[in-house]
């Protein structure tokens, strides 16, 4: 029996059963990919107060080694569902496990853009992560997809192995920062306005058609591979017994990340709200740390 159960091993996750771990709570973490969440993608981060820069891969491991030291349980597992009113059952495909209290901080995981073939092709030329995969493209021509900062991230680590990097965006304008749009290098092509509408090969991606969003024009690009950078879906379906979500299915939380159920609470890029950034997530596991904590004394 655990007094919480933190699911979801990202920032927000992680800084949870930091503060429960603090507060003499039992707690057990359970993560079904990659401790560290979406962070460990980002091959640098200048935001996070603290430090001038480091890769999100260096971050989540300076927040798994504190939790561990902290002393807490982990667990790699994928939650199946939740319920139990005073004691929570948390089933996962690993086994079942009880606790007083759980947080949800599941995250987000990444958009695709619902093309044919699209699941055939990732890990075939389909990336979404390009300090993971961008090696693979040294001197080779490469699209991104998106033009947020994400996709300027990308395309910016790209264009220092690639010998050329397309950015399409479907907007006319880049949403990504200035200070990102200024940081693209020369070897950089950026197309606005238009849409992937057709990826191209039989085993492994050889190009893209992309379709100009006001004319309706189509035109091909040679690519070996393609960085899908457009927007994150929020991991809350096996909780919509235990959760309000909106229509985008993002969890209702009121300002101490309650969900709809007693004992239930939500952190980080799977609740609504406006801003989704490492701080904030961060932020979110703390509130919601403290919120189960307060909980968890008021049954005593």
């Amino acid at each position: 029996m655990y007094d919480i159960i933190i699911i979801g091993g990202g920032p927000a996750g992680l800084t949870a059963a930091l503060y429960a771990l603090r507060a003499n709570k039992k707690v057990l973490v359970i993560e079904k990919e990659t401790f560290g969440g979406q962070i460990t993608f980002s091959p640098k981060v200048e935001n996070i107060p603290g430090f001038t820069e480091l890769s999100g891969n260096e971050f989540a491991e300076k927040l798994v080694e504190q939790v561990l030291y902290q002393g807490a349980d982990v667990e790699s597992a994928e939650v199946l569902k939740v319920d139990g009113d005073s004691v929570k059952t948390v089933y996962t495909d690993s086994g079942n496990f009880e606790a007083k209290a759980v947080i949800i901080a599941t995250g987000a995981k990444h958009r695709l853009l619902g093309l044919p073939d699209e699941e055939k092709f990732i890990g075939e030329g389909i990336s979404f992560c390009a300090v993971c995969d961008g090696a693979f493209y040294a001197d080779k021509t490469v699209a991104v997809v998106g033009g947020g900062n994400s996709a300027l991230q990308e395309a910016i680590l790209l264009s220092d192995l690639a010998k050329k990097v397309y950015i399409v965006q479907n907007l006319d304008f880049l949403t990504g920062e200035k200070k990102l749009q200024e940081q693209l290098g020369n070897n950089v092509e950026v197309i606005l306005g238009s849409v992937v509408s057709k990826y191209l090969g039989d085993n492994e991606i050889k190009g893209i058609r992309i379709k100009n969003e006001k004319s309706g024009d189509e035109r091909e690009l040679t690519v070996d591979g393609v960085f899908l950078a457009v927007g994150l879906i929020p991991q809350n379906d096996a909780f919509s017994n235990i959760l309000e979500l909106d229509e985008r299915g993002y969890a209702k939380t009121d300002e101490g990340l309650n969900g709809k159920q007693n004992g239930v609470f939500v952190a980080g890029d799977c609740r609504e709200k406006k801003v989704r950034q490492v701080t904030t997530a961060a932020s979110d596991g703390a509130v919601a740390a403290l919120a189960a904590c307060e909980y968890l004394d008021a049954q005593k």
